[in-house]
């Protein structure tokens, strides 16, 4: 079956089979995400997908029965978690795991050149990289409006933990580099989830249910991508410590977002980052993601 179909993220490759895919990378992203508006953090394809969602939008056929818990506990819980329905432990997951990547691009932002200042296929994959992860920012915001959540803030973190996501891309490459891939990974492992919660808890619902997914699959497509252009950065040492990364990352992460815990089964995650190989994703996101040449069989 599929288990032909690709190896492992983790199988080694040479330098010079990470050096064609970062050109094969590069020609990928140019295409996906079209011009780069710099100044606004934002791709013209991007761009307009939102735009389609925001132009034609659905809602939930019954409103959130309690929308002022969300608006309670979506910065920090206020509540026993286990006292909240799963749709609103879901909506306020999703706002917190988007605003650890919100806070983290913010840092990055300012650290990776700009495209004027970006000399080598590295640099420039990394400024597009950062501006497609503000464009999911914005998919997050309009999943949440399309549950009737209008009034989202984005807010910074902790004044310790905002100076931590600061210092994280000053950091050199070979500290950054096995992190940032991981961290890669543990978003597209949450996504897969987070689909298939939607049918669980949006039955009723379909078109938001529907509209959820069409929103999310702009995201997971990207990060999928994400995860084997940040794959290239690394060689063998990398590799290894990429790999004994993922449970530490992983339940440090998660830990932070009370909620993942409980609408998700943690452990379980953890090893399907372990033994991610491209072989579950649909053949839909496939078809529009990039994936390492040396990751197929």
């Amino acid at each position: 079956m599929g288990s032909a179909k690709y190896l492992s993220i983790f199988t080694l490759a040479t330098k010079q089979e990470r050096l064609a895919n970062f050109d094969s990378y590069w020609e990928f992203t140019q295409k996906h995400g079209g011009e780069l508006f710099e100044a606004d953090k934002d791709l013209a394809k991007k761009r307009a997908r939102l735009q389609h969602f925001k132009d034609n939008p659905v809602k939930l056929r019954t409103p959130l029965a309690n929308p002022e818990l969300f608006y309670r506990n979506y910065i920090d819980m206020q509540d026993d978690p286990k006292s909240l329905a799963p749709i609103i432990l879901m909506l306020t997951g999703m706002y917190k795991f988007a605003r650890h990547e919100w806070v983290g691009i913010k840092g990055a932002w300012d650290v990776v050149p700009d495209m004027a200042n970006s000399h080598s296929i590295e640099d420039k994959i990394s400024r597009v990289h950062l501006a497609e992860e503000f464009c999911h920012v914005r998919l997050f915001d309009e999943m949440l409006r399309t549950c009737g959540l209008d009034q989202v803030e984005w807010v910074p973190l902790t004044p310790v933990k905002e100076w931590i996501y600061e210092q994280f891309p000053k950091a050199p490459g070979f500290l950054m580099d096995a992190p940032a891939f991981v961290t890669e990974l543990m978003g597209v492992t949450y996504y897969f989830y987070l689909h298939r919660l939607f049918d669980e808890l949006l039955i009723d619902e379909p078109e938001v249910r529907t509209r959820l997914k069409e929103l999310l699959d702009e995201i997971t497509i990207d990060e999928i991508a994400h995860v084997g252009q940040r794959r290239n950065f690394i060689g063998p040492i990398g590799m290894k410590v990429s790999k004994w990364l993922v449970k530490p990352f992983y339940t440090m992460f998660f830990n932070d977002i009370p909620e993942v815990g409980q609408l998700f089964d943690v452990k379980q995650m953890i090893k399907d980052g372990e033994a991610f190989d491209f072989n579950e994703v649909p053949d839909y996101m496939v078809e529009r993601s990039w994936i390492p040449s040396y990751c197929k069989a």
